[in-house]
């Protein structure tokens, strides 16, 4: 099969992932973590692309684990390289971490076994993509894509080169959650009917703004043409990078519904056992364009806001019982008795997640976000979003991974890529 080079990628890489591919099956699996002192051959050699306010926080967790060698760093801002670098280098009490601006010189460096990627949502199935060819283990941060067709393409490129992949979808990983959605897949709820994920916003949607020019900064400042991406080109403005404005902004972003729904629909998706799979029809259903979607097995998901128990909260509805959490670690149920007296913690922490994505690279085995079940819930969110873009009902073949007999929606599920780069 033609592999396509994207910009910057160079022979070596190419040649190095190509291999890494064909021998994925022998590679050899390192040694399970010890909770004591942990050799220099036990460590994991990683790198961290893009480190923002959360970029900052996750590259904070990986460095705390024992087993890891955090040795690069990468942000197409200046600032932000820098800081990330003092970040690592006071962790280590060295000067040892290298910075980089082009997250392809990261990913050629042959000590590098693992990236961490907590970009803007834009480049995060694109850099999965490149990481993955590059013979790299991958943990990156929701939303897995933009569209249909790239979340799709991060799934079949880290099958294909036999990548570990963690989806920073850390609710997977934590107890209240974990207990809600196994109370559901038990039939403790009854026959599952409906289930609630929380969008971010109230209104959903996103919006296309083009900004006056500014003047461009240097480079050294900011790589406006690397921040960009793959996204459409547009003159700079200092706006766009702002995260209360790119967050909305549907070049960068999928609004309130990608921006909770990767977690909220994702825990929806788990509870429904549809983890290969996504609703079929899609439809608003108030003036705040929340949208109601339906499985093919007659379930309902609803993306709304209202539901209680902080950020991030769902609920799902049987016959016979609810269950409803959130990040406060409050869990209520009906009947009461199914909570035997359960407590959990509140909070969102990526621990847990990140722990289990650095055993699954010494193990070899998926850990619990895998690019599949991250692109099948991303699936959803970007159709609910088709639908409150075209303003109608839309019908979605999992199967296929298309609409049926819309080719109107079926130019959404994918955006062009200004060139050079590719998927």
């Amino acid at each position: 099969m033609h592999e396509t080079f994207s910009r910057g990628t160079t022979r070596r890489v190419f040649l190095r992932s190509g291999a890494l591919a064909a021998g994925a099956a022998f590679f050899p699996a390192l040694a399970p973590r010890s909770r004591g002192a942990v050799s220099p051959n036990d460590r994991i050699g990683m790198g961290a692309i893009g480190i923002g306010g959360r970029g900052e926080y996750v590259l904070g967790a990986f460095l705390r684990e024992p087993d890891v060698r955090m040795v690069a760093v990468c942000d197409v801002q200046g600032e932000r390289m820098a800081r990330a670098k003092n970040q690592v280098d006071a962790f280590y009490g060295n000067s040892d971490c290298e910075s980089y601006r082009n997250l392809q010189d990261l990913l050629a460096r042959d000590d590098i076994d693992a990236v961490v990627i907590a970009t803007g949502d834009n480049w995060h199935a694109l850099a999965s993509c490149l990481a993955a060819r590059a013979g790299k283990d991958i943990y990156c941060e929701k939303p897995l894509s933009i569209t249909i067709a790239e979340s799709r393409a991060v799934s079949d490129t880290v099958s294909r080169y036999g990548r570990i992949f963690q989806c920073g979808t850390q609710r997977r990983n934590l107890g209240n959650f974990t207990f809600a959605a196994h109370l559901a897949q038990s039939g403790k709820l009854g026959r599952l009917h409906t289930l609630h994920a929380e969008k971010a916003g109230q209104v959903s949607g996103v919006s296309f703004p083009v900004l006056p020019p500014q003047p461009e900064p240097d480079p050294e400042v900011m790589d406006w043409d690397g921040w960009l991406g793959p996204a459409a080109w547009r003159p700079y403005n200092a706006q766009y990078h702002e995260r209360g404005f790119w967050a909305g902004h549907g070049d960068f972003s999928g609004g309130p519904i990608t921006e909770w729904g990767s977690h909220t629909v994702d825990l929806c998706q788990w509870a429904n056992d549809a983890d290969d799979t996504s609703p079929v029809h899609y439809e608003t259903i108030n003036d705040n364009l929340d949208v109601m979607g339906r499985y093919a097995n007659g379930v309902k998901l609803v993306i709304r806001t209202g539901l209680r128990f902080g950020t991030c909260p769902v609920r799902f509805e049987g016959d016979e019982g609810w269950v409803e959490t959130g990040d406060s670690g409050t869990l209520e149920c009906f009947p009461a008795s199914l909570l035997e007296n359960r407590r959990f913690r509140g909070g969102y922490p990526a621990d847990s997640h990140i722990r289990e994505f650095l055993d699954c690279v010494k193990s070899r085995t998926q850990p619990a976000s895998t690019a599949e079940a991250s692109h099948r819930s991303i699936s959803a969110c970007h159709a609910a979003n088709i639908c409150v873009r075209l303003g109608r009902a839309v019908e979605w073949d999992p199967r296929q991974e298309a609409f049926m007999n819309d080719p109107e929606a079926d130019r959404l599920r994918s955006r062009a890529y200004r060139q050079p780069w590719r998927l």
